[in-house]
């Protein structure tokens, strides 16, 4: 029954803003930056999450029926809106959340990268399918069953019918286990969009962190582009120092995704680069909108990173309040920005109003 549910965070929101002040605080027009935002690519960016939260059934989460109420009404507004409507959107239908969170704010992209669906001796790096012992998050209350890294690679799952695909180099395919999802160039005009479908269990380990500490890498240039070319000229101690991390990502083919989509991110949206946020789900649920402040970052021009995202993936790495991987976008380029992105940034939640 209705009235023995728990107080919705909501509800809490609203009868705590109850004096002039802390509506201000909690108001968005006051955020600073806000008002410089184009809002408009944060609605198209949104309304992709509407379209999700309409097509499934969130009766059993409870945040959710506030933010199914603002997704049914995004879906019932034109899709290009203005920036100017579509600021108004996010005005009426949210507020912020009473705390901010502060914290390291990275990014992540999709690769494209040169595969074939048969090995060859180019090609025979595979590409692996999940197997059954796969699992969707870390299991930390017993011992995964499923074969790590060194093993993987060492041939643990050959012959069991697993290979999706097949690329040339291994450090290509570390990456493409650390940004989640690729773009396949099948060297015939096809392509094929891959993404994550499950990992061993075995926990996350940083190993650009690694190469820091011991000495191969300074810190300013242990980002993607420094620490792929140390991997690619020193292929012994680099194999070594992959196989620390002891994660392994398991990919699955993703279909009836448009060619300038996004990868799929891990809330079931296609991801838009600049828009779309990687979150710890602990503390900002999928589809919550979350404004995202910093100081400039690389590859969004040369000002301040003032910006409405929205939460639409999870990452291995992503841990904590004020945690967060800024999707850039797809390719080379995009890919260059995001492992330059290693910021402080604060992250402030949108919820959804209870009476909006």
């Amino acid at each position: 029954m209705a009235g023995d549910a728990p107080t919705s965070p909501i509800a809490t929101l609203t009868s705590s803003a109850s004096d002039a002040h802390e509506r201000r605080q909690l108001s968005l027009k006051f955020l600073s930056g806000w008002a410089e935002d184009d809002h408009r690519a944060a609605f198209r960016a949104f309304r992709k999450s509407a379209e999700r939260l309409g097509a499934e059934d969130t009766s059993s989460l409870e945040i959710l029926p506030g933010l199914k109420a603002a997704a049914g009404a995004a879906l019932r507004l034109q899709a290009d809106l203005s920036s100017a409507e579509a600021c108004s959107f996010f005005e009426t239908f949210f507020a912020l959340a009473p705390s901010a969170a502060e914290g390291l704010l990275t990014g992540y992209y999709e690769p494209v990268i040169e595969a074939r669906l048969r090995p060859s001796e180019a090609f025979g790096v595979p590409i692996y399918r999940p197997p059954d012992e796969a699992v969707q998050t870390e299991i930390t209350d017993r011992p995964p069953l499923c074969p790590d890294r060194a093993a993987i690679e060492a041939g643990a799952l050959a012959g069991r019918g697993l290979e999706l695909a097949y690329v040339a180099d291994p450090v290509d395919l570390f990456f493409i286990h650390v940004q989640g999802s690729a773009r396949l160039s099948l060297g015939d005009g096809r392509h094929m969009r891959i993404g994550f479908a499950g990992k061993s269990g075995h926990a996350y380990t940083s190993i650009g962190r690694l190469a820091v500490e011991r000495g191969y890498l300074a810190k300013d240039a242990a980002g993607k582009a420094g620490l792929e070319h140390w991997l690619k000229a020193h292929r012994e101690a680099g194999r070594r120092l992959m196989a620390e991390n002891r994660s392994f990502i398991f990919f699955k083919e993703i279909v009836d995704l448009a060619s300038d989509d996004g990868p799929l991110g891990a809330a079931g949206v296609p991801l838009s680069a600049g828009r779309s946020l990687a979150v710890d789900p602990r503390f900002a649920a999928f589809h919550l909108p979350v404004f995202v402040s910093a100081s400039p970052l690389p590859g969004f021009g040369p000002g301040p990173f003032c910006r409405l995202m929205v939460a639409q993936d999870v990452g291995s790495a992503i841990k904590g309040a004020g945690r967060a991987d800024i999707f850039a976008g797809s390719g080379e380029d995009a890919g260059k920005a995001a492992g330059d992105i290693r910021h402080r940034g604060v992250l402030r939640v949108l919820l959804p109003k209870a009476n909006a």
